[in-house]
């Protein structure tokens, strides 16, 4: 069975990040041996989507977290049971499937209850009075699935039997003050004692050794309403044996019952198993039916989820769960940062201007040729991060690559560009929130937590229009995410520069980092186009200046 691998870029993904996640799972599952899928940590942008629908290229699934859950683990497949089997059924059950407990379900297959080893042999070694079989409603099939009896002849109308279990071993006349009408007799081949229990209108005979009666009591029998069977068990043991047919209903554990669902998370039903002594746990799907149950055995050898990231190598832009994940790989092109691996892993690392570009080379140099889809998505992903190579960024490396993929997606490069920049740039309908959040990043240094947002737009002077409502919006992530600045970076791509709104207690790090002076929280600086290569570097020298 191939290990499942996750894909993933960062959170608030852009089009670089999504259509590498997409094409390097290609990659993988057309040479490795694993099973790769590629995921997303946000909703996909205007241009993304755009991209997406133009090469007919499903989305990649979206995800929240890379944490174990209950369902990531592979938890013991038990069948529930009905509350009405016998606890002899109970314990051949767990014995074959050598198990300690089995759920319980109800007509609707949802868990009502747990029977264990343990409820069995409590009900075993408890002194269980001889009116169990009436205080637990056993019924006619119980017992002839518990004594492995044959029916020699029912009573219809009756389906349990509330009346006291009598072993006739002595005389009749102790036996006779004994028996009362309704009681479950077991009994010999003596025909007196047969005999006496039928004129006692007992409910239920069980004849003991395969024996039976002779057709002039049976007669009898069925006219005073008697129950007989035949088991092949001797006296004691069917004696020992038929407080077994008791349905697991009346022993089970069902108050305080502890179960997880498929969705908890390890971490957290850890802390439940450490304060609880059950040897295994029942597990019930989101719907309320039982897949399985989980024990102590299970978190010791879970496996970690295995991801490769893409397009990111920073811990606060990846995905949540990080630290409980296996990272394999990490293909990139921005600064090294603070991801950390338990064991070596394949790092690529290049200063190009785009991610995609780096796993379009990667199918190249293995003699490989990406699906024609892909092809034009990675094409689209190095025309959005390099601006169509206005970006300073962009490098030859890009150039040639994009020209090799274009051939391969049979596309017109400048037409395509500027189809999509005019769909992805539309800001008509958004609001404040929607364009702060469209590409947000946040860049951690020591005591300074800053976040980055960039938008790209044809006409970059109609967001001013907006410029108000914006500066409120990033007042209120700066406060809420304990930032000490947050800045947008509205880049015209046709003028080659960009508008920067800042607001934060440390908002005059734009002063410092481009030697300019912001006027009502903004600033116009031509030439600004990357915020990986323009932006960040300066803003994290004077950071640590």
């Amino acid at each position: 069975m191939k290990d499942t691998v996750f894909v993933t870029g960062h959170k608030n993904p852009d089009s670089d990040s999504i259509c590498a996640a997409l094409a390097y799972a290609e990659f993988k599952n057309k040479t490795g041996t694993v099973d790769a899928i590629p995921v997303r940590l946000g909703e996909i942008n205007r241009e993304t989507s755009f991209i997406l629908s133009h090469f007919e290229v499903e989305p990649p699934m979206l995800i929240e977290t890379v944490k174990l859950q209950v369902k990531d683990m592979d938890i013991d497949k038990i069948t529930p049971v009905s509350p009405d089997i016998t606890l002899k059924m109970a314990w051949n059950l767990m014995r074959k499937q050598n198990v300690k407990s089995l759920p319980v379900i109800d007509d609707n297959e949802l868990l009502m209850g747990v029977v264990s080893v343990t409820n069995v042999t409590e009900s075993y070694m408890d002194v269980w009075d001889n009116t169990i079989l009436g205080k637990a409603n056993v019924t006619l099939e119980n017992i002839i699935d518990t004594l492995t009896a044959k029916p020699v002849s029912i009573e219809k109308s009756r389906k349990t039997f509330s009346g006291k279990i009598l072993v006739l071993s002595g005389s009749n006349d102790t036996a006779s003050k004994m028996l009362e009408e309704g009681d479950i007799a077991i009994c010999g081949d003596r025909v007196d004692s047969q005999e006496l229990c039928i004129d006692k209108k007992v409910a239920l005979i069980i004849v003991t050794t395969s024996n039976t009666m002779s057709p002039e009591l049976l007669e009898k029998a069925r006219e005073n309403k008697v129950t007989i069977l035949s088991t092949p068990y001797d006296t004691f043991t069917t004696a020992r044996l038929i407080t077994q047919a008791v349905p697991v209903r009346h022993v089970m554990g069902s108050d305080k019952l502890i179960y997880f669902s498929s969705e908890d998370y390890i971490e957290d039903i850890r802390g439940v198993m450490a304060e609880t002594r059950y040897r295994s746990y029942p597990v019930v799907s989101v719907e309320g039916k039982v897949a399985g149950t989980v024990s102590r055995y299970h978190l010791i050898s879970a496996k970690k989820k295995k991801v490769i990231l893409v397009d990111h190598n920073e811990r606060g832009q990846s995905v949540d769960g990080l630290e409980d994940a296996e990272i394999l790989e990490i293909i990139d092109h921005h600064r090294v940062a603070d991801v950390a691996t338990g064991t070596p892993i394949y790092f690529r690392n290049e200063p190009v201007g785009s991610t995609s570009t780096i796993v379009a080379n990667i199918f190249f140099e293995n003699g490989i040729r990406p699906s024609k889809k892909i092809a034009g998505i990675l094409c689209a992903a190095i025309i959005s991060d390099t601006l169509l190579f206005r970006s300073p960024t962009a490098t030859n490396v890009d150039r040639m690559t994009l020209e090799r993929l274009a051939m391969l997606a049979d596309i017109d490069v400048n037409s395509f560009a500027l189809e999509m920049f005019k769909y992805g740039t539309s800001l008509a309908g958004r609001s404040p929130d929607e364009i702060l959040n469209q590409d947000f990043k946040v860049f951690s240094y020591d005591d300074e937590k800053v976040g980055v947002a960039q938008v790209y737009s044809m006409d970059a002077d109609s967001i001013m229009d907006l410029k108000e409502p914006l500066i409120e919006a990033m007042d209120l992530k700066a406060r809420t995410g304990d930032f000490t600045m947050v800045a947008l970076i509205l880049t015209d791509i046709y003028k080659e520069g960009s508008e920067i709104i800042a607001v934060g207690k440390h908002k005059e790090l734009i002063n410092k980092a481009f030697n300019v002076e912001l006027v009502n929280n903004s600033v116009y600086i031509p030439g600004i186009l990357s915020r990986k290569k323009q932006v960040i570097p300066p803003l994290t020298a004077a950071i640590n200046r």
